[in-house]
């Protein structure tokens, strides 16, 4: 009787340790990732900012014949324009 105490004694104490580095080492959602949002300001809405909202600003640039830049370098009017372009260019998905 005293070997089954001892036993299931040792047993709980294994899963009481093993537990928390199994919950440790479980791998992170892919879900949770960083996600930027810009406001536009004609517009008054909300914008996510993504792979398939820089090759439409790409395609602004292209369209416009301005050198290449990063949206968050360009003026205030410039990004005006690209709002007003935006929404007269949506996705075609």
């Amino acid at each position: 009787m005293l070997g089954a105490k001892r036993f299931f004694g040792s047993l709980i104490l294994t899963v009481a340790l093993i537990a928390p580095v199994s919950v440790i080492a479980a791998p992170n959602p892919q879900s949770a990732s960083l996600q930027v949002r810009v406001y536009d300001r004609d517009h008054k809405d909300y914008h996510n900012w993504d792979d398939n909202e820089n090759q439409a600003w790409g395609r602004f640039e292209v369209e416009n014949k301005t050198k290449p830049h990063q949206y968050s370098k360009s003026s205030r009017k410039e990004r005006s324009e690209y709002w007003n372009w935006r929404h007269d260019n949506p996705d075609k998905h």
